[in-house]
């Protein structure tokens, strides 16, 4: 199937435009979805392997430790049938308080030489309330195989000073159909959205949605849903240990490392200057960040390594690094569909040894 989908369906697929091949991609998922019988059989084979361990984190259990990252499906329409690609979990999104177009068109640009995409889609999305109502038709927590993830981002059209009042808004329409919340402050494709990474911003904003989180759990009588904060890849050392004192003051649960880079590694000069890149040319960056908040913190801080995966390789050093989960986009774009799914099948295989089943 890799060699199929590198040798023919990828040169096919990249000779048309990106944004309509994502758009496809999505399609062609959502009607997997109207059959439930066959993402329950591709997902005892793929998202399941006969060797893996289920990983409990954050009080939840994951059927491995491979996931979608966030922007792949903005906006809730294919997320049931990515267990039979063999995701473990999902994190959708990033959506808004209001609904939004996002950034004119082109948005997203390939560069295949180095394995990399540029994308400046500027959180388009049906707004929080659609998403909400959208997620009550879809399956609930007890009945899905895997964990979900809701990514909750900024409005454009809101100033960043009312940003905490935004954010806890669509958590309020939100939370209800999540497993887990992730804070996105670390879209360059927002303007502002990055100075709420600052201790001016950041503290208020987590400050306010735990507390939010807390009198929701107190009122339904549930256990506090796990909130995790999504940073860039472009903060330095010391920017990273504002955000690990803020975070770890604010009690979230874990960090998901890293979003796109508004830089410019590893040769590819002469990318589309505006946007984000992600893809192989990120890859160090975004070790170089886990490695740094797994080493400052303990390795008491659960964290979610996403970020140039190309290989099976790559998945297995965020791992060394100290992430606990790694999350995959760009690297189905250039591997394939089942990519996930053999990353999660040698994901098992290391942890069976660890453990000493293998």
């Amino acid at each position: 199937m890799d060699i199929l989908y590198e040798k023919i369906l990828r040169p096919l697929f990249f000779r048309q435009n990106p944004e309509d091949i994502h758009d496809r991609a999505v399609g062609a998922l959502r009607l997997l979805a109207a059959f439930p019988w066959l993402v329950r059989l591709m997902e005892a084979w793929n998202q399941r392997p006969a060797h893996a361990y289920p990983v409990n984190l954050f009080g939840l259990q994951f059927p491995n430790r491979v996931g979608l990252a966030a922007g792949f499906d903005k906006n809730a329409l294919c997320w049931p049938a990515v267990g039979a690609l063999g995701f473990g979990h999902a994190e959708i999104g990033t959506f808004t308080l209001h609904a939004q177009g996002g950034n004119p068109r082109p948005r997203l640009f390939r560069y295949p030489g180095h394995e990399a995409v540029v994308n400046r889609y500027g959180f388009p999305n049906a707004g929080a309330e659609t998403i909400a109502r959208r997620l009550a038709h879809a399956p609930d927590k007890t009945s899905r195989s895997f964990p979900l993830g809701v990514n909750i981002g900024k409005s454009k059209i809101t100033p960043l000073e009312e940003a905490h009042s935004d954010y806890t808004h669509s958590f309020r329409l939100l939370a209800d159909h999540a497993d887990f919340i992730v804070v996105n402050i670390s879209s360059p494709n927002t303007p502002g959205l990055r100075e709420l990474q600052g201790r001016a911003h950041l503290a208020q904003l987590l400050d306010t949605l735990q507390r939010e989180n807390r009198e929701r759990a107190d009122r339904l009588r549930i256990e506090r849903l796990p909130l995790l904060l999504k940073i860039a890849p472009d903060l330095t050392f010391a920017q990273l240990e504002e955000v690990l004192a803020i975070v770890t003051g604010a009690r979230l649960d874990g960090i998901v490392a890293t979003n796109t880079t508004v830089e410019r590694p590893g040769g590819v000069g002469g990318a589309e200057p505006q946007g984000g890149l992600s893809g192989r040319p990120l890859l160090e960056k975004s070790l170089g960040v886990v490695r740094f908040l797994a080493r400052a913190s303990g390795g008491r801080l659960p964290i979610i390594g996403s970020g140039g995966i190309s290989c099976v390789a790559d998945a297995g050093r965020f791992m060394d690094e100290g992430a606990s989960l790694v999350q995959l986009y760009t690297g189905m774009i250039y591997r394939g569909p089942f990519f996930p799914a053999a990353v999660a099948r040698s994901l098992a295989w290391c942890d069976r040894k660890w453990v000493g089943g293998g």
